[in-house]
This record gives structure tokens, C-alpha cells and sequence, in this order.
């Protein structure tokens, strides 16, 4: 079997791998579910605490309130008694059940000490509660848990039925402590209690609204990617209206869409490998039909002479239909061989082995300097020229135009990439042609052709990472530009 032939087995049908990379899936960690009702319990406790500090704060000034008005009572009941002088045992127990150490009251200008120990403390600090401000009130409530205990403080306020008098009282910090502590404590508790229902009721809507939904997507689309052509493997769409909905559907959508072109792929394989079978015994035959058809030419009879030039023709072009198929069917171009390359001396190769300028028919004319170098695989950019000059030929010689008919091959430097033209004077592409110009089979640009020419073109320049565009095309001809940048290691 020949070189060609070899590649044959390249068309052979293959499912699109499934493979480690696309079914790797990363261990699993806490699941949508879990962070959820992670998330959910840290916001409710955050909004507590931020609710926690302006309410303990409230309390210690209710708390504090309530001494005032307690020891409001004590100094009235201390002013009622007879020269305002009280038994020391009535003393202690209006202090004690006040919760204060001491108690005055200020007039207008004038303070007077209602009731006291007999060896007043000494006191660590005074709060005012009458013109205090929230923020003060905040962080006065919040210097009682980190200050030591037994702290000895005055507060000065105005109890209900004051009359403008401002109360003072001493006391121990200690019950306030205390109690404030209880308080955090009961908040705490009922914070944990709302978190925890309130966090179980969001994590249960989600989790039916969405988590599930959406590990049903994730599931599905690892399940499809283990083998992309089995149709029960597409999902199907729920009567969902919103977000998710639209996404199920377009994933189903999208499943049906790659596994459409999936198996169009591999029944295109399929019908390429007996393609290929078929061109390559095919060819073989036609160059053992060539050689007879060589030996009818020296036959002498009138009519053989002149039917022999187009039976030569038509199973060259036959040859060159199989040939280009084969070549169409491998699986890749090796990778350019780069270097620089003089352009003018490949293009006047490109022509010789064409037999042009052909004598009294087709012109050919290379118009490029001969000091212009090219970047590019030799013998990739020969078969570039190759393809777009054999097309150009293919069109003049059916070409029923009476004009001079020519092929010219220019080129130039543009920044730092080289642009190689192939011009010619026929009709131009049709515009029917120009719509799948570059696809195989589809792309031809005259009638009978198929197309592969083109295509090969166009997967060689990509390799060398240029274009190749149709620069123009009108009555006067065609024009089929070829841009190939430098490559850095050979400049």
C-alpha cells in the first residue's frame, strides 16, 4: 500500500473521548446545602449581635433607672423623718433595699446628702444618664464586662416624679454586672433559638427552590459528558418559568445540538474511511489506465488522435480528484518547518511544474522582488501556490472570455508579516460560491469542483498562523491574498 494509503486508517470512526479530564470531578467538600445553612446561621447571629449591643445598652440604663427610683423612695422616706435624722438600722435598710451606698439630691444649686454609709467608698467613675448619647450609653454598657468586679460608680439622673431635681447615688457596679450578664446570656440563647428556625426554614425553601435543581443540573452534565451520544442521557426540562428553567432548557437544547453533530461526525468518519478505501484503489487503477491510455496516443488513427488529449485529461483530473481526497483525509498537517525561503524562486517553481505560461494559451507572470524572503515550510507554501494557481488554470482554460488570459503571482512585505497574491483575469468566483468557499465538498469555485483545494489551503496558512482571504473578485478576475507572519526564531 502507498503513502497515502496509510492515512486511511485515520478516518476511522472514534466516539469523542469522554475522557479523565472531562470526568475528573473535584473531591467533595461541604455541598451547596451545608454552606447554605453555614451562611444563613452566621447572617442571623451577626444581625443579633448587632441588635445585642444597642439592647444591652437599654437595659443598663433601664437597670440603673430603676436604682434612681428606688433611692428616689429612700430619700423621700429619709426627708419625712423628724429632723431628718433616721435610726442607723432604718438607714441600712433603705440603702440595702435601694442597692445603693449613698444617695443625694441636687436643687437648683444646692446638693444635699440624703442618706450614706458611715464610711463613704471611694468612687472609680461617674455616669450621667439625662445627657448621655446613645453612642456613650453603648460603650458604657459594653465598659462593664471587661472592667474588674466590685468597681464603685456614680450615676446621676432623673427619676420619674423628680420635679427637675437631678438624683445621685453610689453604688457597687457588681448586681448591675450581674445582671447585665444574665441578660447577654438569655439573648444569646433566644438568638441561637431564632437563628436555628430561621436558618432551617431558608435552607429548607433553597434547598427545594434551588439546590436541588441545580445538583440536578451538575449531575446531569457529568453524567452526559461520560458519553455524549446516548440520547437518555439528555435532560429534560422542567415546567419551571424562571432562572433555572431557561437554563435546563438550554442545556437541553444544547445536549440535543452536540449530540446531533456528534454522531453527524462520526457517520461523516465512517463515510470518509470508504471514501478513502474507495479513492485510493480508485487511483491506483486510474495510473494503470493512464499508462494504456500513453500507448492509444501512439496510435496513428485520425480519430484516436483527437479523442486521446481529452481521455488524458479527464483521468489526470480523476487522478488529482483521488489524490487530493486522500490528502484531505489525514488526520492533521505535520507542523510547518519553518524558514526563510526566497519567494520568487518557489513561485517560478510553482509555475514550471504547471507547465505555464502555457504557449499561445495561459500567461504567467511572478512579480515579486528577488530579494523578498518568506518565513514559511517550503514545501507547505509550495502546495499554497500549487492549489490557488491549479484553480486559477481550472477556471481559464473553461473560460469562454476571448481577453488575454493570465496568472500572476506578486508579493511584498507588510510590517512583519508577508502577503503572497494570486491573481487571474477570468470571471471572477461566482457569489454562490463564496458563502462555504473554504469548506470541503461544499466550497468549490467552479462547476464540478469539490472544494478540497481551497480547504487544504486554508488549514496550511492557519498552521503558519496567517489567512487567506478573497481580496477581490469581479468580471476582470480574482484575487486570493495570503498573509504569513515571521516567526521570531527564524528572523
Amino acid at each position: 500500500m502507498s503513502a497515502e494509503g496509510s492515512n486511511i486508517g485515520a478516518l476511522t470512526p472514534a466516539r469523542p473521548a469522554a475522557s479523565a479530564e472531562v470526568l475528573r470531578v473535584p473531591r467533595r467538600g461541604l455541598g451547596l446545602s451545608a454552606k447554605l445553612l453555614l451562611l444563613t446561621l452566621g447572617f442571623v447571629m451577626l444581625s443579633e449581635i448587632l441588635i445585642f449591643v444597642p439592647s444591652v445598652a437599654n437595659f443598663r440604663v433601664t437597670w440603673l433607672m430603676e436604682r434612681l427610683q428606688a433611692a428616689q423612695i429612700a430619700s423621700l422616706a429619709a426627708q419625712a423623718a423628724p429632723d431628718g435624722k433616721l435610726p442607723d438600722m432604718l438607714r441600712e435598710e433603705l440603702l440595702m433595699a435601694a442597692q445603693v451606698r449613698g444617695i443625694a439630691v441636687k436643687q437648683k444649686n444646692r446638693r444635699m446628702l440624703v442618706l450614706a454609709e458611715d464610711m463613704p467608698p471611694v468612687i472609680d467613675q461617674t455616669f450621667e444618664l439625662v445627657n448621655a448619647s446613645i453612642l456613650e450609653r453603648i460603650m458604657d454598657a459594653l465598659e462593664v464586662f471587661w472592667h474588674r468586679e466590685g468597681r464603685i460608680i456614680r450615676v446621676d439622673g432623673e427619676p420619674a416624679m423628680s420635679h427637675g431635681d437631678t438624683l445621685e447615688v453610689v453604688m457597687t457596679e457588681t448586681p448591675l454586672r450581674q445582671a447585665m450578664v444574665r441578660f447577654a446570656y438569655s439573648i444569646l440563647g433566644l438568638s441561637l433559638i431564632i437563628s436555628g428556625i430561621t436558618a432551617s426554614l431558608v435552607y429548607l425553601a433553597l434547598n427545594w427552590l434551588l439546590v436541588r435543581p441545580m445538583r440536578r443540573l451538575t449531575e446531569n452534565v457529568i453524567d452526559f459528558a461520560a458519553n455524549p451520544e446516548d440520547g437518555r442521557r439528555i435532560i429534560t426540562p422542567s415546567k419551571r418559568g424562571d432562572e433555572l428553567g431557561r437554563a435546563e432548557a438550554a442545556l437541553a437544547r444544547m445536549q440535543t445540538d452536540l449530540r446531533d453533530m456528534l454522531q453527524q461526525k462520526t457517520h461523516l468518519a465512517a463515510l470518509g474511511l470508504a471514501v478513502s478505501k474507495i479513492s485510493h484503489d480508485l487511483r491506483n487503477i486510474l495510473a494503470s489506465t493512464q499508462l494504456l491510455s500513453d500507448r492509444i496516443s501512439s496510435v496513428q488513427d485520425p480519430i484516436v488522435q483527437r479523442a486521446t488529449p481529452k481521455l488524458l485529461a479527464s483521468l489526470d483530473r480523476a487522478i488529482r480528484l483521488c489524490q487530493e481526497t486522500l490528502n484531505y483525509g489525514k488526520v492533521s498537517e505535520p507542523l510547518p518547518q519553518r524558514k526563510l525561503v526566497a519567494l520568487r524562486s518557489l513561485a517560478l517553481d510553482v509555475g514550471d511544474g504547471m507547465g505555464l505560461p502555457k504557449p499561445g494559451g495561459i500567461g504567467f507572470t511572478v512579480t515579486i522582488p528577488e530579494d523578498l524572503s518568506i518565513d514559511a515550510d517550503p514545501d507547505q507554501l509550495h502546495r499554497i501556490l500549487g492549489n490557488l494557481c491549479r484553480n486559477a488554470l481550472q477556471v481559464l482554460e473553461t473560460s469562454q472570455q476571448q481577453s488575454p488570459k493570465g496568472i500572476t503571482i506578486g508579493g511584498y512585505r507588510n510590517g512583519a508579516s508577508t502577503i503572497v497574491e494570486v491573481i487571474d483575469t477570468g470571471p471572477g468566483v461566482p457569489e454562490r460560491a463564496r458563502i462555504n468557499m473554504f469548506v470541503p465538498f461544499q466550497g468549490g469555485t467552479r462547476p464540478g469542483g469539490t472544494g478540497l483545494g481551497l480547504a487544504i489551503v486554508q488549514e496550511l496558512v492557519r498552521a503558519h498562523g496567517g489567512t487567506v482571504t478573497l481580496a477581490r473578485s469581479n468580471g476582470d478576475g480574482a484575487c486570493f491574498r495570503v498573509e504569513i507572519p515571521d516567526n521570531g526564531a527564524t528572523i
